[in-house]
């Protein structure tokens, strides 16, 4: 393609050296390589969920007179939100490719209950059990994926029709009754803790905490920190828009102080959640994929223009279609954590679950007509959903008073999506 010529999707490509601009709507905060006087542009669409939870915390640890941020609660609120987090991953991705999912609940459910059928009413090995039950939901996926993909129903109306079929499938096999209990090795995955190899280490006023953890989360934040340089460079070797040094720094120490935070308190508690260590895998899979993967970029693709992405040679229906299935799987997982959380598979799992991964997804900076959207946004946006609810849960509110609040922040989210949006149409 020559200097200056338009590509599929619209934007005129600058003269000189080029490369494609990150997923998910560029740079947090950026500057021009060589900007005059050190000036930067500050994107609000995308850092202003970051801001969004900084300030939630700060407004709980006061109200909670600091029980938000102690150790025991940390981890409640990881391995309590834990199964909602994972449905947010799999969730973002599909809301980027301009669909939405209104089963996973239910899907959550029924996958809980065979895992039960097997492993307690079966007696089946727990590995196999645990086997059978992904394949199961990579099915479900992919039984709906087909509808949407190759038959052409809207993803809407498909798995709203899945929402009331899996449930009658989750009421089938339970009846009105729970099945369990699950074996030690599942509980363990959804409510155990890493094992300490290395001893405590005194933290002065803080008391002992775990050295394995402290390892682990240092071990992140070199990552972070490393990863993030050399995005960095590699922007600036492609003349695109990077951060000024000091601001560079100054998120990537931000970053870092989140994460030593909760590592030191999850240390001084009964160190790493297993669940935790799962979510973070899956976190770092996802982020490498939808950054750097060919699939991920098809994804941005067919949510940023679907008639660009079809003509210039992506295989929509295909792309389609295996997003779906990957959502089956992760609804499978998560039902798993969830009933082995609860050691038993009821009727009722799942309730409403779909209702707080679309809304961790749209929170996190999803755009509503898909195209924009990151997996840490993602992650965010569930987090965010979960202090609310444990921090209001803390203070002694009512319930209506928590939907309240988490409904005006979904409406906030997406006001503020709708409202970026035609900003940035304006001053085109």
């Amino acid at each position: 393609m020559s200097s200056g010529q338009v590509p599929a999707g619209g934007v005129a490509e600058p003269a000189g050296k080029t490369g494609a601009p990150p997923p998910g709507g560029g740079d947090l905060l950026a500057v021009p390589a060589k900007a005059p006087g050190g000036r930067f542009s500050f994107n609000l669409r995308q850092s202003g969920i970051y801001i969004a939870f900084a300030l939630v915390i700060v407004l709980f640890s006061v109200l909670t007179d600091g029980r938000l941020l102690s150790p025991q609660n940390i981890s409640n609120i990881m391995v309590q939100n834990s199964y909602i987090l994972i449905l947010a991953i799999g969730m973002i991705l599909i809301i980027i490719a301009g669909h939405i999912d209104l089963s996973v609940g239910s899907v959550v459910a029924v996958t809980g209950a065979v895992a039960a059928v097997l492993m307690v009413d079966m007696d089946v090995a727990w590995p196999l059990a645990l086997l059978v039950t992904l394949v199961v939901g990579a099915l479900i996926g992919a039984w709906q994926g087909y509808w949407i993909a190759y038959f052409g129903i809207p993803a809407f109306i498909v798995t709203l029709a899945g929402m009331l079929i899996f449930r009658a499938l989750t009421l089938t096999v339970l009846g009105n009754q729970g099945i369990g209990p699950f074996p030690d090795e599942v509980r363990t995955l959804a409510n155990g803790f890493v094992p300490g190899l290395f001893g405590n280490i005194g933290l002065g006023p803080l008391g002992g905490a775990d050295v394995l953890t402290l390892l682990i989360g240092l071990a992140a934040v070199a990552g972070i920190a490393g990863t993030q340089w050399r995005a960095r460079q590699a922007r600036l070797g492609y003349r695109q828009k990077v951060d000024a040094l000091p601001l560079f720094f100054l998120k990537i120490g931000a970053a870092a102080a989140v994460v030593m935070v909760i590592i030191v308190q999850l240390a001084r508690f009964k160190n790493l959640p297993w669940v935790l260590v799962l979510l973070a895998a899956l976190v770092l899979g996802y982020t490498l994929m939808t950054n750097r993967a060919v699939f991920g970029r098809h994804i941005y693709a067919i949510g940023g223009n679907l008639n660009a992405a079809s003509l210039s040679g992506i295989k929509v229906k295909s792309v389609t279609f295996w997003l779906f299935v990957n959502m089956g799987v992760l609804a499978a997982v998560a039902g798993i954590i969830f009933a082995g959380r609860l050691n038993q598979a009821g009727p009722t799992a799942g309730n409403s679950f779909e209702l707080d991964a679309i809304a961790a997804a749209f929170i996190g900076g999803a755009a509503v007509q898909g195209g924009v959207g990151k997996v840490v946004g993602a992650l965010t946006g569930g987090l965010i959903m979960a202090v609310i609810n444990n921090g209001m849960s803390l203070i002694g509110a009512p319930s209506e008073q928590v939907l309240l609040f988490k409904g005006l922040v979904l409406l906030a989210a997406v006001a503020l999506d709708v409202w970026t949006k035609r900003r940035a149409g304006a001053t085109r």
